[in-house]
């Protein structure tokens, strides 16, 4: 048995790769522009995949209300309730 492979396909103004996706509610494409090839257009689409991502946890990831923990630990001190440790009773 026989297989052939051909690395590089050469496709002059032809995009080959093209890719939708969504994230949360917002939807982005990529239309790979840069390359000959296949393998090409697949590396200029998942750099641009990969800007889109970053650019989208950047955005999304900004926690709303951080709480001041230093103010609610001095607080739980005062309050909490120590319960009494009993000690272990050993077998002689």
């Amino acid at each position: 048995m026989e297989i052939e492979t051909h690395d590089s396909v050469v496709v002059p103004g032809k995009n080959l790769v093209k890719v939708s996706f969504k994230l949360g509610t917002e939807s982005y494409t990529v239309d790979a522009v840069q390359g000959d090839t296949v393998v090409d257009q697949l590396v200029s689409m998942k750099e641009e995949s990969m800007k889109i991502l970053k650019e989208f946890i950047t955005k999304h990831n900004v926690p709303d209300h951080v709480p001041d923990e230093s103010v609610s630990d001095e607080g739980d001190e005062d309050d909490a309730v120590k319960c009494p440790v009993k000690p272990k009773k050993t077998k002689i």
